[in-house]
C-alpha cells in the first residue's frame, strides 16, 4: 500500500512540475509495488525503487526531452539560416551592425569586425539579431 502512495504522490509532483524527473519514479515505485507481493524485505524493495528510478532517468529522460523539442515547429523567418547577406552598416567588435537579407534590414553581430559591403551568411537567428560570419 505504501508504495501506491509513494507512486501517487510522485505522480502529483510530476504533474505540478513537468519536469519529467520524478515520472520515472512513479514507474520505479508501481514496479517496487509488485515486487511487494513477492518479497518482504523493506530494503529490497526501496533499492529496487531507488535503482530503477535512477536507471530510467538516466536512460530514458534524456532521449524524451530530444523527442519532445525536436517537434519546434519552424517560422517563416527560420528560412533565412544558411542565406547570404550584405553588410550595409559595418560590424565593429564586441557591437552591433546592420546586414541586409532577403529583403529586409536586421541588426547583426559577429565575432569578427566586418566591413560595410561584405558578403555574409546568416548562421543563427538570435532574439532580434542575425549571427553572421563574413564569406569570400
Amino acid at each position: 500500500m505504501m508504495w501506491l502512495v509513494i507512486a501517487i504522490l510522485l505522480a502529483i509532483v510530476e504533474v505540478l512540475t513537468v519536469n519529467l524527473t520524478t515520472v520515472w519514479f512513479v514507474a520505479s515505485a508501481l514496479i517496487a509495488l509488485l515486487a511487494s507481493f513477492f518479497i518482504d524485505d523493506f530494503i529490497i524493495e526501496f533499492a529496487i525503487f531507488v535503482i530503477l528510478g535512477v536507471v530510467f532517468l538516466a536512460t530514458t529522460r534524456p532521449l524524451l526531452l530530444k523527442v519532445i523539442h525536436s517537434k519546434r515547429e519552424r517560422t517563416n523567418i527560420d528560412r533565412i539560416v544558411g542565406m547570404k547577406g550584405k553588410i550595409i552598416k559595418s560590424i565593429p567588435k564586441d557591437d552591433v551592425g546592420e546586414v541586409k537579407v532577403d529583403g529586409k534590414i536586421w541588426f547583426a553581430i559577429s565575432e569578427k569586425p566586418i566591413d560595410v559591403n561584405s558578403t555574409v551568411e546568416i548562421l543563427e537567428i538570435m532574439g532580434t539579431k542575425l549571427k553572421v560570419k563574413e564569406i569570400d
